[in-house]
């Protein structure tokens, strides 16, 4: 009987050690690194939502086996501990190839063409794509596209763009399907699209070339390393 009335004290002692060693490790900074298109203050939200009344070690503990998913844009979400009230998140966000515009919001795709998100705001650095007609999108598959095969060629533009490090603004098409960039105040012609891959291995050099004008980059013949350009200046 002794035994027990030392034993119990001692299990409460311990138990009441531990909850007061949790609760030092309160929430209350955030360092947030590797937002591009995604929000700083949105991670920082889901975090803090997601922290069992806001504890560190609890949400560290939850975070291993229910990791932090659908914040808007972002892949995949680290989380470290820096000191006993703070965690550092390093954000990996996903492939965002162009986007279209649906009603008041923008439709984010990657490079298969799949739904990755919506919103109202346009992100910099996206290209917004011109002539693609939808009825409706669902949310993590490909977009419904009557012209299939212009959509095809769309996300081989957008993979090219990717490739080569381009800032494209805009894609779109003229009534006889031939293709027009837009980067800053230069619309780049490009034609039908027989020449991709080579115009949009090239275009980043001719564009430094052109930097801070206005006018237009006639591509349409630029079939090899050997062709020409020409631009006609606004």
């Amino acid at each position: 009987m002794k035994k027990r009335y030392i034993i119990i004290p001692l299990i409460l002692l311990i138990l009441g050690g531990g909850v007061y060693y949790v609760s030092r490790f309160k929430l209350e900074n955030i360092q947030v690194a590797g937002c591009v298109l995604s929000s700083e203050e949105k991670v920082k939200q889901a975090i803090q939502d997601e922290a069992p009344l806001g504890n560190i070690l609890l949400l560290w503990m939850k975070n291993k086996l229910s990791p932090i998913r659908d914040i808007p844009f972002v892949a995949k979400l680290d989380i470290e501990f820096v000191d006993q009230n703070t965690l550092a998140a390093t954000v990996y966000e996903k492939s965002v190839a162009g986007c279209i515009e649906y009603m008041d919001s923008y439709v984010y795709f990657d490079r298969d063409g799949i739904v990755l998100e919506s919103t109202s705001d346009q992100k910099e650095g996206v290209p917004t794509i011109d002539g693609l007609n939808i009825g409706y999108w669902i949310l993590n598959e490909e977009l419904p596209v009557s012209d299939k095969e212009r959509f095809d060629q769309i996300l081989t533009i957008t993979q090219l763009v990717e490739k080569y490090g381009l800032k494209i603004d805009r894609i779109s098409f003229t009534k006889e399907g031939e293709i027009i960039l837009r980067h800053e105040h230069i619309d780049i012609e490009l034609g039908d699209g027989s020449f991709l891959n080579n115009q949009m291995m090239n275009l980043g050099s001719i564009l430094m070339g052109l930097k801070g004008k206005k006018g237009t980059l006639y591509m349409k013949d630029f079939e090899s390393d050997t062709s020409t350009a020409s631009f006609k200046e606004k």
